[in-house]
């Protein structure tokens, strides 16, 4: 993420209120707006789809099935995402940009056998009695997406960020205009339009991307090299989304809790529309998160490594990692306060906003719960960009595993426990998570001179 990290600096430098809310707002589109796009893209195509000849039914099995196709492609694109992005760092720091575009497309080269590999068998096996339109259609989709996902890897090292932002416009917006045109075809016509939107981002990217990094190599396979990984980059991507999603898959297949939708997708009406509306809550935090990790967080942290280095005092050394913890702290402390000042406002206004979008205020209570869990949520991966920023790989590794078994655990046991305790699981997971990651990330720092020095040695 250097890439916008001097951009917010260049903006801030500016010292007005203007220069603030447009750093603030620059860093709310990059580190949220992508996604929000894509939920309200998805989301429009089901609601206008309403005024047209497309059935209540097919819409709904259109969202649970792009829902479906979103968390597994995440999950499986989880395997490249922070071992391929600390590679790319890498071989910017070397000043190697020439290997950087054959080396994504040998991702996007095994990202599409992998998705072919899992996504044919699983369709035949999970949409059974349905289309072969349909099952095509899906299959396109998940391998399209097992690819977007890793080229938005690339956002984070590229200085065209308003265009970026537009062509996720320009994508969904392509999307939503096919999914009318064909929404004559019903259920495939909609998946059919979705598809043409995302092939044209994914298209969008790589054209931007190979004007980034031109190379004379078409493919290559380097990352893949033994000495140039981390294994547990690998596990932490995959495991980070695994956890993410595992409290939504066990309520979505819970005989208690779900209802069949399509072939044998089901979805969780008493869960999904709570969750899922209060992942938007997160977005003020998420421009904090990136405006303090970027900025003040990734300069007191080049200060303290560059004196290091450079055989500084041991004193300017302490100084400077005193300095660094400092930053990390407030950083992780505005966080929170700016997410509480969210929550209190979504509290104060729950009625009236799930009124306006016509959800019953039966869902209130969960609600509520799942504002707290996703701002839990945003406090971990906090802890954990700072953990990475340490190259504490083994330790983030340590939280994904108590990420994902205490949210498996937990959600299972609430939904034994009846209706009134639904949600307090991932509540639960995300809390307990984040408590050990900041005990974790304290001990860290009282041992990083030494870990420091140590690594020096070696």
């Amino acid at each position: 993420m250097a890439g916008i990290g001097f951009e917010l600096r260049r903006i801030l430098k500016r010292d007005s209120l203007s220069s603030l809310i447009g750093a603030y707002g620059l860093a709310s589109i990059i580190s949220s707006g992508p996604w929000v796009l894509s939920v309200l893209g998805v989301m429009l195509i089901g609601i206008v789809s309403l005024t047209l000849a497309v059935r209540d039914l097919e819409i709904v099995q259109f969202l649970v099935s792009v829902t479906y196709l979103m968390a597994i492609s995440l999950v499986l694109s989880g395997l490249f995402q922070h071992v391929f992005t600390r590679w790319v760092a890498d071989r910017l720091y070397e000043k190697r940009n020439h290997l950087i575009l054959p080396n994504l497309m040998g991702v996007l080269w095994l990202s599409t056998v992998l998705a072919l590999l899992g996504g044919l068998p699983a369709i035949l096996f999970l949409l059974p009695d349905t289309s072969t339109l349909y099952k095509l259609l899906m299959l396109a989709n998940f391998v399209v997406l097992c690819n977007l996902w890793p080229v938005t890897i690339f956002l984070s090292g590229m200085k065209s960020y308003y265009l970026i932002v537009v062509l996720f416009a320009v994508g969904y917006t392509t999307a939503i205009i096919a999914s009318l045109l064909l929404s004559g075809l019903g259920l495939e016509g909609l998946l059919g339009g979705l598809l043409l939107g995302h092939s044209l981002l994914l298209f969008s990217f790589l054209f931007t991307i190979i004007r980034q990094y031109p190379s004379d190599k078409l493919i290559d396979f380097s990352f893949t090299r033994r000495s140039q990984i981390f294994p547990a980059l690998i596990a932490t991507g995959l495991l980070f989304n695994a956890a993410v999603w595992a409290d939504k898959f066990i309520f979505w297949f819970h005989p208690d809790t779900s209802q069949h939708v399509i072939g044998t997708l089901r979805a969780s009406a008493i869960y999904d529309l709570a969750i899922f509306l209060a992942y938007l809550a997160i977005i003020p935090g998420m421009a904090v998160f990136l405006v303090r990790m970027e900025t003040d967080f990734s300069e007191a942290y080049d200060r303290f490594y560059t004196a290091v280095r450079e055989g500084d005092t041991l004193a300017h050394i302490n100084g400077f990692r005193d300095d660094m913890v400092r930053v990390a702290r407030n950083g992780i402390y505005e966080i929170c306060k700016v997410q509480s000042f969210t929550l209190i406002i979504l509290f104060i206004w729950a009625d009236e906003i799930l009124a306006a979008i016509g959800i019953s205020t039966l869902y209130l209570p969960m609600f509520y719960i799942d504002l707290v869990s996703v701002s839990m949520q945003l406090i971990l991966l906090a802890i954990q960009n700072v953990l990475f920023y340490l190259d504490s790989r083994h330790i983030n590794v340590s939280l994904c595993v108590i990420f994902f078994a205490s949210n498996v655990i937990f959600t299972f046991t609430t939904i034994e426990l009846g209706a009134n305790f639904y949600g307090y699981g991932y509540a639960g997971a995300t809390f307990l998570s984040s408590v050990i990651g900041l005990a974790l990330l304290s001990r860290k720092f009282d041992r990083l001179e030494y870990e420091t020095f140590m690594l020096q040695g070696r």
